[in-house]
């Protein structure tokens, strides 16, 4: 497996990310080669910090790097030696299999849409979240990729999901939900009225509408929404989970009494907290490109990385791709009328 890794996007740069790629490199000889795009000369000073001379890294130099205030579009034009640009033209030249990127995520999305294309059947890519529940862990498609979306690409996007949760995640028959205000079919706007008569047309495992609280109380496989309301929900979970975790400690540590409680229980705060832990999924799978790109969080902590190159390592074995592929030519085939020259 070769895997390029944006050495320079994230809000910590090279100091996390090359921290991430060491600890990658020593947990999972499955990488065949990483290349860490960016400022030659930080990471190389970084790697010498973890005393890092492992064979299978290439420094692969890059003068610019994408700002957060740079435009997503304007900065694939304008800045063809980012080094996010640089990482997707070796998975474009077959030098690299995926790309994992903590950096600006719509220029991720620009330069792997514009460089790589999007894959047959597919009109737009949709990032692939993992949220845990109580009893499984789901896949929120669209988590920020594409805000104006439009029916077709939300019945793609519940393609590709249930692509990613049977082959990566395991499970036999994901069913999926459509994000609404509303279990009724009735209720919703126009565009998830259109989408919902689109998922019950399909050979999807399509459970209907779904509401807010459905997400953990009722929870499906696959959740699809456009990547408005998607990173919506993405970022308000995160900010709810730190939220409980800060008021757990507080009245945890108000009296002696509290305090002994929480030492007893500390193992089971400790898994909650793993559970919900952003830095042990790693990173989002931005679906439906023409190669594999895995958007981080910009917050990336040295476990988070070195995550986000499992996943990217993942969707390489599991061959996400070639099933989309597949699953969109049967949609079309179940539910396109044949041409005339075929009847």
């Amino acid at each position: 497996m070769k895997i390029a890794l944006d050495a320079m996007g994230g809000d910590f740069g090279p100091p996390n990310l090359v921290a991430g790629a060491v600890m990658a490199l020593r947990e999972y000889p499955q990488i065949e080669r990483l290349h860490l795009v960016g400022d030659a000369r930080r990471i190389e000073a970084e790697l010498k910090k973890h005393r890092c001379g492992d064979g299978r890294v290439e420094i692969v130099h890059a003068t610019q790097m994408v700002e957060m205030s740079d435009g997503a579009v304007e900065s694939v034009r304008h800045k063809k030696d980012s080094s996010v640009s640089r990482a997707v033209d070796l998975v474009k030249k077959g030098e690299a299999e995926a790309i994992v990127s903590a950096g600006h995520t719509g220029a991720a999305v620009a330069a792997t849409t514009i460089k790589l294309r999007t894959l047959p059947g597919i009109d737009r890519p949709g990032i692939a979240a993992i949220i845990p529940s109580e009893t499984n862990v789901f896949v929120l498609i669209d988590a920020g990729a594409n805000s104006d979306a439009r029916a077709e690409h939300l019945l793609q996007y519940g393609i590709m999901g249930s692509v990613y949760s049977r082959h990566v995640l395991g499970y036999g028959n994901p069913c999926v939900g459509l994000m609404s205000i509303g279990g009724e079919d009735v209720k919703g706007s126009d565009l998830t009225k259109e989408v919902f008569k689109m998922l019950k047309e399909s050979q999807l495992n399509f459970r209907g509408n779904i509401e807010g609280h459905d997400l953990f109380a009722h929870p499906v496989e696959v959740v699809v929404c456009d990547g408005f309301v998607g990173n919506v929900i993405l970022k308000t979970c995160e900010a709810v989970g730190d939220a409980i975790f800060k008021w757990l400690k507080h009245e945890l540590t108000k009296n002696a009494k509290r305090m002994a409680g929480a030492y007893l229980a500390r193992n089971a705060f400790r898994a909650i907290k793993k559970k919900v832990n952003y830095e042990e999924y790693g990173g989002s799978v931005l679906l439906g490109v023409n190669g594999i790109c895995i958007i981080a969080h910009g917050t990336s902590t040295p476990l988070a990385i070195k995550n986000a190159l499992r996943v990217a390592a993942e969707s390489i074995e599991h061959e996400v791709n070639p099933h989309i592929i597949e699953e969109i030519r049967r949609y079309h085939e179940t539910t396109a009328p044949l041409e005339p020259a075929l009847r």
